[in-house]
């Protein structure tokens, strides 16, 4: 597959490079608008800077995604966001970049173009008839009974920029940035796992639209602005099934031993269980936080645990994966592997069978000193969600060190 994708690159870009010489072989410093092709009338953009030859930076809305895996072969660069098992492969060209955003083991591909001095993500050409600051009450694939999910929008506008997110039941949608072009809506980010867009006109109080996940999936959404809206606890949304009173699993660590909640090393601590996934930018952010809350109480009594899901399709690879994420964050707790070959939370549940579902990755069970679960918590919102953020760090502190002094 790796092949493929590489010829691929070459043989769309290889013939514009042969018109045009004097084209640089090394990226060219600047600030870049990048568009992904999500259709032939829809266009995804964001905004990259290129620091040197070997460094570039993304930029969505507050956050700045530090790329520092740049490589060059023959006539192409491969640069690969962090963490995620993702690159963009492209030929320099005299405008810019282009090439093909690819996710090998989803067998995904969306055509990428850059263009050198663009600074702007979206163009608004209009003034804006409406200010859609504040909370809206969202509803994905309306029609759809088993498709239907409800979100909270976050939003500020300022002019005609938009920043903000939508916030689910299993997560949040990341930093999204954009404009309000008249009335109609244009977000999208990019963090190397996910190319989202949203699109939709709105009215004052109402807001109608699709969103596209890179060239695979578009669904549907409506909304309306309601400042009270709030999304079900997300303590309440996974628990034990009946008939059970603990945790329990075994899966490998990366030297294939076997590990479980019975060690030695969990006995009379407070273990936190992070079901998650490599692949998973709200996992991402989970890890980040926890890694350094996990850091500052190691000492304390505390053990966390990851067991990851992974779509990645060979046990090597989901392991290389899961010792990249632990690398680059600097996780000194164990990640096992609890799953490669796909990432269906059906089949995960399989493999926990005490919980009545996983219905997010991530999914973070706290168990105290005795072994009992005394809370599970369903998805994480990230920074991308303001005071949400900080309000369920200090809810997490505040529970985990009180199970910590029990």
């Amino acid at each position: 597959m790796k092949i493929y994708h590489l010829f691929l690159v070459l043989i769309v870009l290889v013939s514009c490079k042969e018109e045009k010489q004097q084209v640089p072989t090394t990226l060219k410093t600047g600030t870049y608008q990048a568009v992904l092709k999500v259709n032939d009338s829809v266009d995804l953009p964001f905004v990259f800077e290129v620091l040197s030859k070997n460094k570039l930076h993304i930029f969505n809305a507050e956050e700045v995604i530090e790329v520092d895996e740049v490589t060059y072969r023959n006539d192409s660069v491969f640069i690969k966001p962090p963490v995620f098992d993702s690159y963009i492969a492209v030929a320099i060209t005299d405008e810019g970049l282009e090439g093909v955003y690819i996710k090998e083991d989803l067998k995904r591909t969306v055509p990428f173009k850059a263009i050198l001095g663009s600074t702007k993500r979206f163009e608004a050409a209009n003034k804006a008839t409406t200010d859609m600051s504040g909370i809206w009450e969202t509803t994905f694939s309306p029609d759809s009974e088993d498709d239907r999910y409800i979100a909270k929008g976050i939003f500020k506008q300022i002019d005609n920029k938009i920043t903000g997110t939508f916030r689910t039941t299993t997560g949040d949608y990341r930093y999204l940035e954009g404009v309000m072009d008249g009335s109609q809506l244009k977000l999208s980010t990019f963090d190397g796992a996910h190319a989202f867009l949203f699109t939709a006109t709105v009215t004052d109080s109402t807001m109608q639209g699709m969103f596209y996940s890179g060239n695979h999936f578009k669904e549907p959404f409506i909304a309306k602005r309601n400042e009270a809206f709030e999304l079900p606890d997300a303590n309440d949304l996974t628990f034990l099934k009946e008939g059970y009173d603990k945790v329990s699993f075994s899966f490998p660590d990366k030297n294939g031993k076997m590990v479980s909640m019975e060690d030695e090393r969990f006995k009379n601590k407070v273990v936190l269980v992070q079901i998650m996934g490599t692949w998973c930018p709200n996992c991402l952010d989970e890890s980040k936080y926890l890694a350094n809350y996990y850091k500052n109480n190691k000492d304390n009594g505390l053990e966390i645990v990851g067991l990851a899901f992974e779509y990645t399709k060979t046990e090597d690879k989901a392991f290389a994966n899961i010792q990249r994420l632990k690398s680059r964050l600097n996780i000194q707790y164990p990640v096992l592997l609890a799953q490669f070959g796909t990432a269906s939370k059906v089949s995960a549940q399989e493999k926990l069978p005490m919980l009545n579902h996983i219905l997010s990755y991530p999914t973070t069970i706290f168990i105290d000193k005795t072994g009992a679960v005394r809370k599970i918590h369903t998805g994480f919102n990230g920074p991308a969600t303001g005071e949400k953020y900080i309000e369920f760090t200090t809810e997490f502190e505040r529970f985990v060190n009180g199970l910590l002094v029990e």
